[in-house]
């Protein structure tokens, strides 16, 4: 399965874990998040990175405990029509200032490329191949928004503010 990252198809570093299976200490993993809740302090310890593989029907709070330790965060899309993994983005983005790397996995279409980036996703798995070539030509498409959003860019609106030297708030400049 591809994986695209800062606009470009790379190879996976991690290798995903099942449920029981043995660890080597100095492997990227990717663990599924019961394994990683029961065995928390095991994983304190390795020296290879540690990733969680997160079902979109848990809450993400159950994870800030854990946050400074995990390098990635698999948020999964069981299929394209439920959207819960782009909130669960926003909220470790955004509320829980996860600065990891944070993956879209399961049903990730090419239409939503732009939609994951904008929550806050910079980590896809893609099935198809031409998918991760499309998401790549998608990636350098835009370069400005008017809404804010997960990603850190921050909206036109206050590029402009910023450039007038204005601090007051929107509301007054506006009325000004």
């Amino acid at each position: 399965m591809p994986l695209v990252k800062n606009g470009k198809v790379v190879d996976d570093p991690y290798v995903r874990i099942l449920d029981d299976a043995a660890i080597a200490d100095d492997t990227s993993v990717i663990v599924p998040a019961a394994r990683l809740l029961a065995d928390a302090g095991e994983f304190v310890q390795r020296a290879g990175a540690t990733g969680v593989l997160w079902q979109n029907d848990r809450n993400v709070s159950e994870l800030s405990p854990h946050l400074d330790r995990l390098a990635l965060v698999a948020l999964v899309f069981p299929n394209f029509r439920d959207g819960r993994a782009y909130s669960q983005a926003r909220i470790l983005r955004e509320r829980h200032h996860f600065r990891g790397e944070l993956r879209a996995t399961g049903q990730v279409l090419r239409d939503q490329f732009l939609f994951l980036i904008r929550a806050g996703f910079d980590a896809f798995e893609v099935t198809k191949s031409t998918d991760a070539a499309a998401f790549v030509e998608t990636i350098h498409r835009y370069s400005v928004f008017y809404q804010p959003a997960g990603d850190g860019q921050a909206p036109v609106f206050r590029r402009r503010l910023s450039k007038a030297g204005t601090s007051r708030p929107i509301i007054e400049y506006l009325r000004s």
